[in-house]
């Protein structure tokens, strides 16, 4: 995606020289872009099987993952009301569910890990951090893997002190959870929350990632479904700026209280199991 071509602001400055001082200036403002190109992405191989699913009361998105050459699958950030259907769909498509991942403990929904978990027969898996139950437990620098491909686990604590990030680098995609949201981030207001540690290991570990890299989030609002590590370094509006204007910005959000927190966190701390619907 060409801004403004050299060619285009060679001209526009040989015309400015005469022309009234709103276009001048108009022409200083297009110059001080360059030549911004959004970096191409490297497509998904062959053998990588992805979906982006949705949880439409919580706005949460759960992303299903596989390896076509053998089946095994993963699921990031499953929703106790669609483990039916994510259970369903794995069955449909012929998977072997390896693993149900959490980016962290939700407050907003309750997970479906441990419904999964009876449904399916796959393992749970979250942050050791996070203090909440699971057959595996994740530290930093710790890998998943299913089939040919590999996860790494990040350690992005900020929005809860066990938020995972979870990077694929042969397919360069990254799963943020609540820490880096579309032009967002998760809050630091509850659960552990610290918006300095959350800012520290948005640019040491995430925005120091290829800029090329997709960015899928546990959840988004307004309808986008993905993002890259070169759009949020540019045009996140939170986290483009300095560190103590982040900090006042996520001390002053004033947000209500998550209408869930009551029931999901203590659910979420036994794996969702023991909200498990009778049928």
């Amino acid at each position: 995606m060409r801004i403004v071509g050299s060619s285009m602001l060679a001209a526009l400055k040989r015309l400015s020289t005469n022309q009234p001082p709103t276009l001048v200036s108009n022409i200083r403002y297009l110059s001080s872009f360059g030549t911004m190109s959004l970096p191409e992405r490297q497509p998904f191989s062959p053998d990588f099987f992805f979906r982006q699913l949705f949880d439409g009361e919580s706005s949460t998105y759960s992303y299903l993952l596989a390896d076509l050459k053998n089946g095994q699958a993963v699921i990031i950030d499953p929703v106790l009301e669609q483990a039916k259907r994510d259970a369903q769909l794995v069955k449909d498509l012929g998977f072997e569910l390896k693993y149900a991942i959490n980016t962290h403990m939700h407050a907003d929904h309750i997970t479906g890990s441990g419904w999964l978990r009876k449904l399916t027969g796959c393992q749970s898996v979250i942050a050791a951090a996070s203090g909440a139950k699971a057959d595996r437990h994740l530290n930093e620098g710790d890998r998943i893997d299913f089939g040919t491909h590999v996860i790494d686990a990040l350690a992005t604590p900020g929005h809860t002190n066990g938020c995972m990030t979870y990077v694929i680098k042969d397919q360069g995609c990254v799963f943020t959870g609540d820490t880096l949201l579309i032009r967002g981030c998760g809050r630091t207001d509850f659960q552990e929350g610290c918006p300095r540690n959350l800012y520290e290991n948005v640019h040491s570990k995430i925005f120091t990632l290829p800029e090329n890299f997709r960015i899928y989030p546990a959840h988004d609002y307004k309808g986008q479904m993905e993002s890259s590590v070169w759009e949020e370094k540019r045009y996140n509006p939170r986290l483009t700026k300095d560190i103590e204007e982040f900090v006042k910005i996520m001390e002053n959000l004033n947000l209500p209280y998550p209408k869930k927190i009551d029931a999901s966190l203590p659910a979420n701390r036994e794996c969702g199991v023991y909200d498990i619907p009778k049928e």
